[in-house]
Order: structure tokens, then C-alpha cells, then sequence
């Protein structure tokens, strides 16, 4: 039996409006629902035959998202996520940051991207190095999260 083999494509949509800003606070961040479907709808506008399943993750706070597709489309759907322009008339920048073909080694790369971006939250509120925030409650959420994904 042949099992079904996936890529991994792990997506970064920058926003790019005047109102929104990468490092706002996140309950204040308005650019896209939290449970990521404006994302996959767009990716599925963008994208006009079905080439496999779309499974994913998307994490307002830092605004990555994981998207799973079957390993003959992935360059299908990574050119049709770099081609989005905007997602629900929000304009933002898609940056594929990490392709892999297993689950395991895209949720690393989600997890280490987390770490740096709350690490540029922390180091432009000029936080100390010890200072405990609400963002080590969402590094463990989101840890939980990732990981929860499977293949």
C-alpha cells in the first residue's frame, strides 16, 4: 500500500496596510481571523483545480501559517500562495519561509520563527531579558498547537 505524501510549506502574510503593523499588540491586530479560513479561501480562489487536501495551522500573533498540500501540487500551491495579494481586502505579503516533507520538521521551523518574532516583540518594547509578558503564555500555546498538527 502507498500511503500519500505530503510537502509542508510554512507561510509568513505580512501585513502591508498603513493600519497594520507586524508588532502591534495582537488582541489590537486586526489583519486576519484568528482560525486562518480567509487564508485558505484565498488559497483555494487562488489555486483554480483541486490538487490535494489544504491542511493547516495559522497563528494571528505572528501571522505564520502551515499549509499542507500533496507533494506532486506543492509547487502548484506555493506559487499560487506567493501570488495572494491580499486575504478579505487586507493587503499583505506572502514569505514562504520553510518547505519540508515531513510535519515534524515544519513544526520546528514554526516553533524557532515564533521564538524569533516574539524575541523582535520583546526587543522593540525594550523589554529585560527576564521580564515575563503575555507572550510566554502564547509560546506555550502555540508549542501546543504546532505539535498537535498531524500528518
Amino acid at each position: 500500500m502507498v500511503r500519500f505524501k505530503n510537502r509542508w510549506l510554512l507561510v509568513e502574510f505580512i501585513p502591508t496596510s498603513s493600519s497594520a503593523s507586524i508588532l502591534s499588540i495582537p488582541d489590537t491586530n486586526p489583519n486576519l481571523d484568528s482560525d486562518g479560513k480567509q487564508i485558505f479561501a484565498a488559497l483555494k480562489k487562488s489555486v483554480l483545480s483541486h490538487y490535494g487536501t489544504l491542511d493547516g495551522y495559522y497563528s494571528p500573533v505572528t501571522n505564520i501559517c502551515i499549509i499542507g498540500v500533496g507533494r506532486e501540487h506543492h509547487k502548484i500551491a506555493w506559487g499560487a500562495v506567493t501570488m495572494l495579494s491580499d486575504i478579505d481586502r487586507v493587503k499583505c505579503i506572502p514569505h514562504v519561509i520553510h518547505v519540508s516533507g515531513t510535519i515534524k520538521q515544519v513544526q520546528l521551523a514554526a516553533i524557532a520563527h515564533n521564538r524569533e518574532v516574539i524575541a523582535r516583540h520583546r526587543a522593540q518594547a525594550n523589554a529585560p531579558v527576564a521580564y515575563r509578558d503575555s507572550y510566554d503564555a502564547y509560546l506555550n500555546s502555540s508549542v501546543q498547537d504546532i505539535e498537535g498538527l498531524q500528518d
